[in-house]
């Protein structure tokens, strides 16, 4: 607040000054032109960006292919537009933000070390708290980041949550039977009672673990796999998991709903970055969801506020569902608790890994930008290496541990709650066959 402060009296001390020069300025004995008072506002014309610390970042430029931070830079202006787009043009404003400089380094050292910006795939990371939706980073391998991908399998956590609140445990889980095909079009109805499925689709597995005849949501959620998470998403019904995501924040680019394909739980729909990572802070806030931001505030030149934009949350999943959850997608590498996906589709338009810690969750994409054309991230350049094909675990995850570790470097260690294990532990519904 200091630093504000200090910035606001910094925009009115120029206006003074401004207002002493014009003044002096007159003939001896005549006042001043108001004429030449009305040349310029009493104001600084440019209005700046301070991050969550109240330091000044740098200026709210018109185009942020110029800005230190581009992909940060059009969120801002994305949300000033909706707040009332005469933000963009009225100057002399200071725009208090979420970002956190350091994570912002973090995510874009991480980045830069395994994307370049000559790359043709663009690699994009977001970090939003959990519990406020607050954006504390949002970096990408080059100008402002890339439109929506499909998701892969981040989606499968959704798949996950609606099978906990639909009463399955941890144990809970389905036969194994080779390639996925639904038996007719009622497989899989919407939220609107249609019929999506399609028979002749058949859905196999990248990698496949398991011991061949069943298949637990804790070994199903460990390795990912296409066929368990179509059963699954077919048992717990289409419209349930959809009902799912939406509720934890899942929307298209734009807020447009997500479309309720059979595939839904392999992450067909494209999403961007941020809505993946405020999806996965919902889970890390135990089921509380709240819309990410980036704009926390706008004062005039003078320190008044014209918006204060307080969090908008809600509660999105019971709290025990959502650390059960959480049990499922524990991981490590990062020296405190974690969980997580990575994404591993057999044909990858695009490679995603999701996680979040307690305190910080963050979803790190990688695609190429031409929509509606994709290209696969096969036998492709990346970062001066060749890759014979690119998935979750291959660059994103490696982005998601570096810049998780630094950003989290200093604070003090959080735990997730435990899965109430009267609940979820074990199996209820199905088990292993013995």
């Amino acid at each position: 607040m200091k630093r504000l402060l200090l910035v606001l009296g910094v925009v009115a001390v120029a206006a003074a000054v401004w207002g002493a020069v014009v003044l002096l300025s007159a003939p001896a004995g005549q006042a001043p032109d108001r004429q030449r008072l009305n040349v310029a506002p009493l104001v600084v014309r440019d209005s700046v960006i301070v991050d969550g610390g109240g330091q000044v970042v740098e200026k709210l430029a018109p185009d942020c292919a110029v800005s230190t931070h581009p992909a940060f830079c059009r969120r801002v202006r994305d949300e000033l537009t909706a707040i009332d787009p005469r933000l963009l043009t009225r100057g002399g404003l200071v725009v208090a933000t979420t970002l956190d400089p350091r994570a912002q380094q973090a995510a874009q050292r991480a980045i830069e070390a395994r994307v370049r910006a000559t790359d043709a795939p663009i690699a994009v990371q977001a970090m939003v708290a959990p519990g406020s939706g607050e954006i504390r980073a949002l970096a990408a391998s080059r100008g402002d980041g890339a439109p929506g991908l499909p998701q892969g399998s981040t989606a499968m956590a959704y798949t996950l949550a609606a099978a906990m609140a639909g009463g399955m445990r941890a144990d809970d889980g389905l036969p194994r039977s080779g390639p996925y095909q639904a038996a007719g079009r009622e497989a899989f109805t919407d939220c609107e009672g249609d019929q999506v499925a399609d028979p002749a689709l058949t859905v196999v597995d990248a990698r496949d673990r398991s011991d061949g005849t069943f298949v637990t949501l804790r070994a199903g959620a460990r390795d990912a796999l296409n066929t368990f998470f179509m059963r699954l998403e077919e048992r717990i019904g289409l419209c349930e998991t959809v009902r799912t995501a939406r509720a934890l924040g899942l929307t298209r680019p734009g807020g447009v709903p997500v479309s309720e394909y059979e595939m839904f739980t392999l992450g067909v729909n494209d999403v961007d970055t941020v809505t993946v990572a405020g999806t996965y802070a919902t889970l890390a806030a135990h089921g509380l969801r709240c819309a990410p931001r980036a704009v926390k505030e706008v004062r005039d030149a003078s320190g008044k506020v014209l918006h204060a934009l307080a969090p908008k949350c809600e509660r999105a999943l019971d709290p025990a569902v959502a650390d059960a959850v959480t049990g499922l997608l524990r991981t490590g590498g990062l020296g405190r608790d974690a969980a997580g996906i990575a994404d591993r589709t057999n044909e990858p338009r695009s490679a995603w890994y999701a996680g979040y810690t307690p305190d910080l969750a963050s979803a790190v994409s990688l695609g190429f930008p031409d929509v509606p054309v994709r290209h696969g991230l096969a036998e492709t350049s990346i970062g001066g290496r060749r890759y014979d094909v690119v998935d979750g675990a291959a660059i994103p995850g490696p982005i998601w541990r570096a810049s998780m570790a630094e950003a989290l470097r200093g604070v003090p260690e959080s735990a997730f709650a435990a899965p109430d294990a009267a609940l979820f532990g074990g199996w209820r519904l199905a088990c292993a066959p013995k």
